[in-house]
């Protein structure tokens, strides 16, 4: 069965810093793509980071651009978001997606093949 899991979520004041981890099971990760999404409540899913198979590329929203670093350990099975500088907007469900081929459509959800069930995370003091 192939599976993807979030974890790493939770709550952190402003300014604070996360690390969200994404695992696979049931499949070979590194041949995947992985899109980092989030879903805020009210609000469209947001696509904010993407990695290639290999790691070689690397995307990310304007939104966390110099905040948060998108990473991968393909003899883990792991993909990482590194969330530095949290702010209050940046609270959301935190989801990942994997696809063999997704490229320049990163941002789209409807290009992954898989997705995780997502972890939360509440920036707060």
């Amino acid at each position: 069965q192939l599976q993807l899991v979030e974890s790493g979520g939770g709550l952190v004041q402003p300014g604070g810093s996360l690390r969200l981890s994404c695992a696979a099971s049931g499949f070979t990760l590194g041949y995947y793509a992985i899109g980092w999404f989030r879903q805020a409540p009210g609000k469209e899913r947001e696509g904010i980071s993407y990695i290639s198979s290999s790691g070689g590329s690397t995307n990310y929203a304007d939104s966390v651009k110099g905040r948060f670093t998108i990473s991968r350990d393909n003899a883990k099975n792991t993909v990482y978001l590194q969330m530095n500088s949290l702010k209050p907007e940046d609270t959301a469900v935190y989801y990942c997606a994997a696809d063999l081929t997704v490229q320049a459509m990163w941002r789209m959800g409807g290009f992954y093949a898989y997705w995780g069930q997502g972890t939360q995370v509440t920036v707060s003091s």
